[in-house]
């Protein structure tokens, strides 16, 4: 299953150099991963209301191949490269035209929320790796 969205890069986005300040590329993914539970109809919200449980980062990295500048419009794909029992993990590509300019990943654990405030892992749930699943 993949998931694509574009961004604008802004002003803000960039270093004195301007040129992307490489932490944003980790932002990016993470609204790209929020965005994609969004369009199957789920937020974090949703997963605390309806699993009781949340999706924290447990590992991410990024390799920088190109620099982007303020006013390009990169796209970024989503893609599910592996479900585990208790985690998942996403491979993004940053596109700017034809050119990538990043690529990276997250792996990221399924939690329920404890009446103590606490996580505990469990195992993702077949209902939601369906969703997840499911061709637009």
């Amino acid at each position: 299953m993949k998931f694509e969205r574009s961004l604008t890069v802004e002003w803000g986005d960039c270093d004195e150099a301007g040129i992307v300040f490489y932490p944003n590329y980790f932002y990016w993914f993470d609204c790209t991963f929020q965005a994609f539970l969004r369009s199957k109809g789920l937020s974090q919200r949703e997963l605390r209301s309806r699993y009781g449980a949340v999706m924290p980062l447990v590992d991410v990295g990024a390799t920088f191949r190109s620099p982007v500048r303020y006013d390009d419009v990169i796209v970024i794909i989503a893609e599910i490269e592996e479900w585990a029992a208790r985690r998942m993990r996403l491979r993004y590509v940053a596109h700017y035209g034809e050119r990538v300019v990043a690529t990276g990943f997250e792996v990221r654990a399924w939690a329920l929320l404890q009446e103590d405030g606490g996580l505990k892992g469990a195992s993702i749930p077949d209902e939601f790796k369906a969703l997840l699943s499911q061709q637009p």
